[in-house]
Parts: structure tokens; C-alpha cells; sequence
């Protein structure tokens, strides 16, 4: 087996989270919604509430930091332009995003945005490693 860089191992595992946070969000949805509901064409559903409609932002607003992430660990990557700079930024990231979705699903507001706070310094290294 290959090693992995750090960066590319962060990504790997943000991805996993997405997909642990989908998860969580559809076992929610149960709690509000009938499985018949939820397998039908949901035209009519009503908006979600509390806990539930915590996951569906949680996983948008992680998609969203995906979306910075992603791209620029592949250039800096895919360049070799990878150090321990990088490494750090993809660990804030990463550990930001899982405080961030934790304190998202229990309803944390200020420690939250913290959270959000740290993982976007950790995308804005990457980015100043790829850019300049």
C-alpha cells in the first residue's frame, strides 16, 4: 500500500463525514416523517423542524466547505505542492468540520461558528499554498 499524504487522507475523511452526517440527517427525518413520506415524490412535505432541519443545513454547509476544500488539496496535490503548511490546513479543516457538525446537530451557536472559524483558516492555508 501507498502512503497517503495528510491532505489527501483530511479529504478522504471529510467525505466519510458528509456521509455519516447524511446518515444521521435521514434516521432524523424518520422522526418526522413516515418511510411512505420519504419514499413518495415529497411535494407536499411540511418544512422540517428542530433537530431534523439542524442536519439538512448541517449537510449543506458541509457540502459547501467541500466544495472550497476539495479542489485546491487536489491541486496542491496534484502540483507536489504539499508541506507541512498544507498538512496543518487539511487537519483544521477536517477537525473543524467534525466540531462544526456536532455542535450543528446539538445546537451550539457561538462554539459553531468557531468551529466553521477554524476549518476555513485551514482551507484559506491551502489556498495561499496554491496560490502564491
Amino acid at each position: 500500500m501507498t502512503h497517503m499524504p495528510v491532505e489527501l487522507m483530511m479529504l478522504a475523511y471529510a467525505v466519510v463525514w458528509l456521509f455519516v452526517i447524511i446518515l444521521v440527517t435521514t434516521v432524523l427525518s424518520l422522526q418526522q416523517r413516515s418511510i411512505g413520506q420519504l419514499a413518495g415524490a415529497r411535494d407536499d412535505l411540511p418544512a422540517p423542524t428542530g433537530t431534523y432541519a439542524r442536519g439538512l443545513r448541517n449537510v449543506e454547509n458541509h457540502k459547501e466547505g467541500l466544495i472550497l476544500f476539495a479542489p485546491l488539496v487536489l491541486i496542491a496535490a496534484w502540483t507536489q505542492n504539499l508541506d507541512s503548511y498544507t498538512a496543518l490546513g487539511a487537519q483544521l479543516f477536517f477537525w473543524g468540520r467534525i466540531a462544526h457538525g456536532v455542535l450543528y446537530f446539538v445546537g451550539v451557536p457561538w462554539l459553531r461558528t468557531l468551529a466553521w472559524l477554524v476549518g476555513i483558516v485551514g482551507t484559506a492555508m491551502i489556498a495561499c499554498a496554491v496560490i502564491f
